[in-house]
Parts: structure tokens; C-alpha cells; sequence
């Protein structure tokens, strides 16, 4: 079980099965050796385009370099590094996992952030990076962009294409395995551990005098924590704990394509999406510039998966992209949380797509993810400080709260507008390719200035075209 992280904030306690409550505190160790990285990045700006730009990283160890915490450390006159009861149990290194991680460890607090999978790894995602996401981002976070985006191109079906500009930066794009690798590193040098290669099977809330609850894993092992966050993923197993359900399931299909160096460069700084031919889908192209490869993808509702992959096929095949075989091929499921799905159960709170949060209309997460994931361990903080049972739930709800008052008002705005775009695509199609003040709102909203909630809240041609798409 590889075991990457700084030295636990708390010295190890009692066993991670059989804790009965807090362990003393010991001083920082210094900073853990980091994962190396193979890619660069720029700083964050203000969207504008000008302020992003590719540095160098300092690589700050090698992944082989010796931990304290190797599972070899614990011997028969050592205890296990793991044992003990952590303030926060991270289930998932996502985005919203290592942000929940980020916001929990940035507080002092003892963090462990769990993963089946090493990092870096291949991750289904166009990859935009668009304001909300940029803002949610940890201090002085490094984004390695591939490509900044400054048009659109729109189609309707294949035709009536038509490409839009922005003086100022629309979005970023990167590469999910080197933005996720990036995530967990601020995770880890806020003070989380992270451990990879555990399969968690489930959670068990324990009440009485141990006021925690029990992660538990495939190999037989448990983790015991003050609060869990559960940020493990569409089909996830904390979420089937809390009891999140869904009412909106799509299907996404996408294709990583290398292309030539020039032909790459025919795309830099633009991105296509297509109004598709199923109701609510869409495709796009994502260039990735710096590593020459275009991703390529449509999603549409579940249930019509052959239709969904000629759709992507037909979609490659009129970009003049078949020549070229993908380097990857992959497909997932999104799922949107219904209106009263829970966002907590006792010490156990859910994020980003174990909690249904992401925009129903472009089904775009990784905003929705860093937010969420960063409220949840803001909030799974306070969890583990909660003695009572009254305190528990009063936090748990406070959480809810702050989901439902922002990201909840974004989803209800992002249905209302998959609504109308089901029954009237060629509406929205016209609009933005043809109406300014449309244009300018998407860009606006790209870059984090406005969401579609509040442009149906103040424009009232927006709420009539919403209308009249929805009759």
C-alpha cells in the first residue's frame, strides 16, 4: 500500500480499529519529499490571458525517495503510522478530494486522503479550467495549462458553423492526470497524507463513546476519523452511505487524439462544441497544445449508448479527425443530485461527484468539485469538533446550507436551461452565434464574472428565450 505524505500532525494512538479518542498532539515533522513532476505550469490570473504563463516546477523529491510513513516502518516495536483516530478521512484525491484534504490540513488538522489509484492517471475530462474553477484553486497554486482558449466555434448538428472571439482569455485547458498530481501536492504540502492502492468498501458511523466514524477497505483495514469526506466519485461508496440520489444520468464518450504539430497548432487557443442530434447532447474539442493531442468527446442522456457512440464517431469523422487513431478511448457516467438528495449522514459528509454537484447543462464538475470539496473540509472540520449529537447535525446542516445557497442555485438555473436547450437547440444555437449580449454572457460566464443563474435572474430576454425554448 504505497504511502505518500509528511509525518502525521498527531502522534500515532491506539489502534485504527479500536481508538478511544484523541491521540496527543506532536509537533510538524518537515515537509514530506514530493511526486515528481514531468510538466509545467503557470500561475494563476484573473482570466484575462496575460498573466498565465508556463514555469518551471521545482521538483521536490522523487517518488522512491524513503517516507517515514512506509508500511515497513511499522514493526513489532513500531506502531503503524495509520493507527489512531484522524481528525478528517478524505475518501477520493480528485479535485474535490485533494481540496476538501487542502482546506482540512490548512487548519492544523491530522489528514489522511485515501485513493485506489496512483497519481498521475488518466482521467475522462475535456479538461476546462473556466473562472470558478481558477478562483477555488489552493494559494499560489501552479496550472499546468496546455492551451488558453480565446474563440469558439459553434455548429449546429455539423453546420452553421460559426466562430466567436474574446479579447480576454475564456478558459484554460490542462490535462486531468497533471491537474489532479498538482491538486494532491498542495494537499500533501498543507500537511494531508496520502495513501494510495485502498479500495474503500464502505463506512460505519460509531456513536457512544467513540463519536467517529469507520472507513473501511478491501484489504481488510480501517481508518477511524472525527469526520469522513466522501469524494469518491460518481459511483460512489460514501454517497450510497448518506443515501444520494439522482434524477439526471448522461453518458459521456471521449477520445484522445495525437495529432501533428500543425495540425495542432490549426486549433490553438479555440475549442469547437457542437449541438448534437440527440436531445441535450453536445460534443467538443479541447486542444491540448502543449502535448499536441485534441480531446474529442459528446455526452448525452443515458440510455442510448449505440446512437451516443456513432454521434462521436459521425462527430470525428466531419472534423477531418479519422486519419488520426486515438492514443484513448474512454466513457463515464455523470450524475446529477436530485433536489432533496441528503449532503450529509452523522460524521460523514459527501463532495463534488459523490454528491451529484455539477452543472446539468454542459455537465461541467471540476468547478463544482473544488468548491464543494473545499466547503466539505471546512466543514468536516468543525464536524470533528462537534461532542454532541445536537452539534453534529447543526454543522451537517450548515454544510448543506452553503451547498444549497450557491452550487444548488447554479444547478437549479443549469436545469431550467438544459430544459429549453432539450426542446430547442437551434434557439440557443442562434442566440449565441448571432446575438452580442448572448455571446458576451457565455463568455462572461466562462470566465467566472457571471453564472447562468444570475443572467436569467437579470436579463429578462434571457428568461424569455428560456421560455420559448421550453414550450
Amino acid at each position: 500500500m504505497p504511502i505518500i505524505g509528511r509525518a502525521a500532525r498527531r502522534a500515532p494512538g491506539t489502534s485504527a480499529r479500536a481508538g478511544t479518542g484523541p491521540a496527543p498532539r506532536a509537533a510538524p515533522g518537515p515537509p514530506r519529499p514530493g511526486i515528481r513532476s514531468r510538466v509545467r505550469g503557470g500561475a494563476a490570473d484573473d482570466g484575462g490571458g496575460g498573466g498565465i504563463g508556463l514555469l518551471p516546477v521545482t521538483d521536490s523529491g522523487s517518488p522512491d525517495s524513503p517516507s517515514p510513513l512506509d508500511a515497513e516502518a511499522a514493526g513489532p516495536d513500531r506502531p503503524d503510522p495509520l493507527d489512531g483516530v484522524w481528525d478528517v478521512v478524505v475518501v477520493g484525491a480528485g479535485p474535490a478530494g485533494a481540496s476538501a484534504a487542502h482546506a482540512a490540513a490548512a487548519q492544523g488538522r491530522r489528514v489522511l486522503l485515501l485513493d485506489k489509484a496512483e497519481h498521475p492517471r488518466y482521467k475522462t475530462c475535456g479538461g476546462g479550467i473556466i473562472g470558478p474553477s481558477r478562483d477555488s484553486l489552493p494559494p499560489d497554486f501552479r496550472l499546468p495549462l496546455q492551451d488558453r482558449v480565446h474563440a469558439v466555434s459553434f455548429a449546429y448538428r455539423g453546420r452553421f458553423t460559426r466562430t466567436r472571439r474574446s479579447k480576454r482569455m475564456l478558459f484554460g485547458l490542462v490535462n486531468r492526470d497533471e491537474f489532479d498530481l498538482r491538486l494532491v501536492q498542495a494537499a500533501k504540502q498543507a500537511g494531508a497524507v496520502l495513501v494510495t492502492g485502498v479500495t474503500v468498501t464502505g463506512v460505519e458511523q460509531r456513536g457512544g463513546e467513540h463519536r467517529t466514524a469507520l472507513v473501511t477497505a478491501s484489504d481488510g483495514r480501517s481508518f477511524e476519523a472525527r469526520a469522513v469526506v466522501g469524494a469518491d466519485g460518481s459511483a460512489s461508496r460514501i454517497g450510497r452511505h448518506v443515501g444520494v440520489s439522482f434524477d439526471q444520468i448522461d453518458l459521456g464518450l471521449e477520445a484522445e487524439i495525437p495529432v501533428p504539430a500543425d495540425v495542432a497548432a490549426d486549433w490553438a487557443g479555440r475549442i469547437h462544441l457542437d449541438w448534437g442530434p440527440l436531445p441535450g447532447s453536445y460534443g467538443w474539442v479541447f486542444p491540448k497544445t502543449e502535448s499536441s493531442s485534441l480531446t474529442v468527446g459528446v455526452i448525452s442522456a443515458r440510455g442510448d449508448g449505440e446512437r451516443t457512440k456513432q454521434y462521436l464517431a459521425d462527430y470525428i469523422r466531419r472534423l477531418g479527425l479519422s486519419g488520426f487513431p486515438p492514443s484513448v478511448e474512454s466513457g463515464h457516467l455523470t450524475r446529477c443530485r436530485a433536489e432533496d438528495s441528503p449532503l450529509s449522514r452523522g460524521r460523514v459528509l459527501v463532495a463534488g461527484d459523490a454528491a451529484g454537484l455539477l452543472e446539468p447543462w454542459t455537465r461541467e464538475g471540476i468547478s463544482y468539485a473544488l468548491r464543494s470539496g473545499r466547503l466539505a473540509g471546512e466543514w468536516a472540520v468543525k464536524l470533528a469538533e462537534a461532542g454532541t449529537a445536537a452539534e453534529v447535525r447543526r454543522e451537517a446542516l450548515n454544510y448543506a446550507f452553503a451547498i444549497k445557497a450557491g452550487l444548488g442555485v447554479e444547478m437549479r438555473a443549469g436545469k431550467q436551461m438544459l430544459n429549453a436547450f432539450e426542446r430547442r437547440p437551434y434557439l440557443f444555437h442562434a442566440a449565441v452565434c448571432l446575438v452580442d449580449p448572448a455571446w458576451r454572457a457565455f463568455a462572461r460566464t466562462t470566465q467566472g464574472h457571471t453564472t447562468f443563474a444570475q443572467v436569467l435572474r437579470q436579463y429578462r430576454s434571457a428568461r424569455r428565450l428560456a421560455a420559448l425554448a421550453s414550450r
